[in-house]
């Protein structure tokens, strides 16, 4: 049975601080032990409860998340090596991620704590910077990796390779390499799949390609991209779930792999995820 909690709220926002002060004083009823990050716990008058931000992704047996898919990937990144499992509470507009809508937490909360519930594990993602053959920067993320140029800058060349083979050099604004998971987000906006989840392969998508002939592609799990940047002097970054990043150089490779780790979301509600895909699509969510 459950016996700690951790709670991870979308920082900066009063209506995820009364949410969470609500489940702390659901949990605390049921004698569940509740962790908070100092800062959240300072603001709701809370120290006695709170803990260092880097142990509050091990401190629970499970991380509960307040926010929409944005807050999701956040956690994520900070949880998945610990095999933490997550439960999203959405608060926000995008839902494919989280799994229970306000009005029905705490009877779900209730399932929760008798074990009913399943684990959904999703393949992350592992990026390299890479600089004169010397690893520099390195990243993990749920949805996305993306090279992109600045909003100023020309088109820009992005040489590709699949492990040890070229495929093309793509003229375009940018390149969206994306696991299933990411496959409904910026992907599915530049024109990628939508890729059953638990499928283990990445996709890769050109943004505004200058070509006629340029389609996605999709590869096994085995298989490593690499792309380098092939452009002069402009502002070009690689961003990671659209939260973390760098700004890259002419020569630059960047390398993108499966991570040998998943990350393990809590279902409580016996929805497939056709079920979801299908009542997004019909409210225009993606």
């Amino acid at each position: 049975m459950i016996r700690k909690v951790a709670i991870l709220p979308n920082k900066g926002k009063d209506r995820e601080l009364v949410i969470t002060r609500r489940l702390v004083e659901w949990f605390e009823k049921k004698d569940i032990q509740v962790f908070l990050e100092e800062e959240i716990a300072a603001d709701l008058g809370r120290g006695d409860i709170g803990c260092e931000s880097y142990v509050l992704s091990s401190a629970g047996e499970v991380l509960v998340v307040l926010g929409g898919d944005g807050t999701m990937l956040h956690a994520v990144r900070r949880v998945y090596h610990c095999g933490t499992p997550i439960l999203g509470i959405n608060l926000g507009h995008l839902g494919f991620l989280t799994e229970l809508e306000v009005p029905e937490i705490e009877s779900c909360l209730e399932m929760l704590l008798k074990n009913e519930f399943s684990i959904d594990e999703r393949i992350m993602l592992e990026a390299s910077l890479v600089r004169g053959g010397v690893t520099i920067r390195k990243f993990a993320g749920l949805n996305d990796v993306v090279i992109s140029k600045g909003a100023m800058a020309r088109m820009i060349h992005l040489e590709t390779f699949v492990g040890s083979e070229y495929v093309t050099t793509y003229p375009a604004d940018g390149l969206i390499i994306s696991s299933p998971t990411g496959s409904t987000a910026y992907s599915l906006s530049a024109g990628g799949p939508i890729v059953a989840p638990n499928l283990d392969v990445l996709v890769i998508t050109p943004i505004c390609a200058h070509t006629f002939y340029s389609r996605s592609l999709v590869i096994s799990r085995d298989e490593e991209v690499r792309v380098i940047l092939r452009a002069g002097q402009q502002e070009v970054m690689v961003t990671v779930d659209g939260q973390v990043g760098a700004e890259l150089k002419p020569e630059d490779e960047v390398r993108v792999r499966i991570s040998n780790q998943r990350v393990k979301l809590i279902r409580l509600k016996n929805r497939s995820f056709y079920q979801v895909l299908r009542g997004r699509l019909s409210e225009g969510r993606i």
